[in-house]
């Protein structure tokens, strides 16, 4: 825009839209027109293409931390919204008491009074069961999302400390807590995503997001098949000790990483050692590139927010070599440059 304007320049809700027009297939044909516009600018080469680095890690969901106390509440709270949205009278809806209540047992967890912490827990639960057991008695014939969020209310309610699947998101339920091992961040909350990149010159060429939080080694045969519909058959991938047990038999070959060298060559053991120059690409990923916090909703946002963050990766890289073409052409040519400059300002100003 050349002034300021007072109205935004698109709906806000365009975009999404946009994205759920294109789904998971456009993004993907998004980012293989990346690595297709480097080969004809000559940023990628056909070499980088046959040896590929996979890795995974986590997409978190933009959540809460979540507690005890705070699903309890966000889900009553949510329910009450809605009940009252369609007309449903309730009982009571304990807004004013609950809200004192999250804070007092988040006071005394910090003190460490944890008697005092689980006895507002406890309430907070109570209130909730209430809430959805007048809900039941009072409203039979429920709309599709109200159902779907009574549902993930009551598996809130029920749900116990060592169960599987458990639900740590009213507006997300799908989201998985994952553990990588991380010292300063022990559990990550979102999906797993495998990625892949080129040995040489760090061009993401496949970024999947796959639900259920499955072992690293089981993940590589849709990995690979990704980038195979991307950027081509690859040649040689290469894989973090994790990948161990994969159990893919495709044309590639897969060197999984090992702690010595041993009777590998001196020149692959080289190329095992480039997997690791995948890690600061993924912290590209998530640092400049949305991957850290994901706003898409369900299962869908995920795979493409995954997909859209590795396309605009590499449409940073090739705005750098442009860049850094356009810099050559200016230390070669010096006064071409400033003559069409010339020319052109001239232009501007006859118009």
């Amino acid at each position: 825009m050349k002034f300021f304007e007072h109205t935004f320049p698109i709906d806000p809700s365009s975009m999404t839209r946009w994205r759920n027009r294109i789904g998971e297939a456009g993004a993907e044909a998004l980012l293989k027109e990346t690595i297709e516009a480097g080969l004809k600018l000559k940023a990628v080469k056909l070499s980088q293409l046959a040896r590929i680095n996979v890795d995974t890690t986590v997409q978190e969901k933009d959540i809460r931390f979540p507690t005890d106390a705070r699903l309890y509440d966000r889900a009553r709270e949510r329910l009450v919204k809605a009940a009252q949205a369609r007309g449903i009278a309730l009982r009571q809806n304990y807004n004013r008491i609950s809200k004192h209540l999250v804070k007092q047992q988040s006071r005394y967890a910090h003190a460490r009074q944890l008697k005092r912490a689980q006895g507002c827990t406890r309430k907070l639960k109570t209130f909730l069961g209430r809430v959805i057991r007048d809900i039941e008695r009072k409203q039979s014939n429920l709309d599709d999302h109200f159902r779907s969020l009574l549902k993930t209310a009551q598996r809130i309610l029920t749900q116990q400390r060592q169960d599987k699947q458990k639900v740590y998101s009213v507006h997300e339920p799908l989201v998985e807590c994952i553990s990588k091992g991380k010292a300063h961040k022990r559990y990550e909350f979102g999906c797993k995503v495998s990625v892949a990149a080129t040995s040489r010159g760090g061009w993401f060429v496949g970024a999947k997001a796959i639900r259920g939080n499955p072992y690293d080694g089981h993940t590589l045969i849709e990995a690979l098949s990704q980038v195979e519909r991307i950027a081509g058959e690859a040649q040689h991938v290469f894989v973090d000790m994790g990948y161990r047990g994969h159990g893919y038999e495709g044309k590639a070959q897969v060197h999984v990483d090992k702690r010595r060298r041993g009777k590998t060559s001196r020149s692959l053991w080289r190329w095992m050692k480039r997997r690791a120059a995948i890690e600061p690409g993924i912290g590209h990923l998530k640092q400049e590139h949305r991957m850290d916090r994901n706003r898409l909703k369900g299962t869908e946002g995920d795979r493409i927010n995954a997909i859209l963050c590795a396309a605009g990766m590499n449409f940073r890289k090739l705005q750098r070599f442009a860049a850094a073409f356009l810099r050559r052409f200016l230390l070669l040519f010096p006064s071409d440059f400033y003559c069409w400059n010339y020319s052109f300002g001239c232009q501007r100003a006859y118009m």
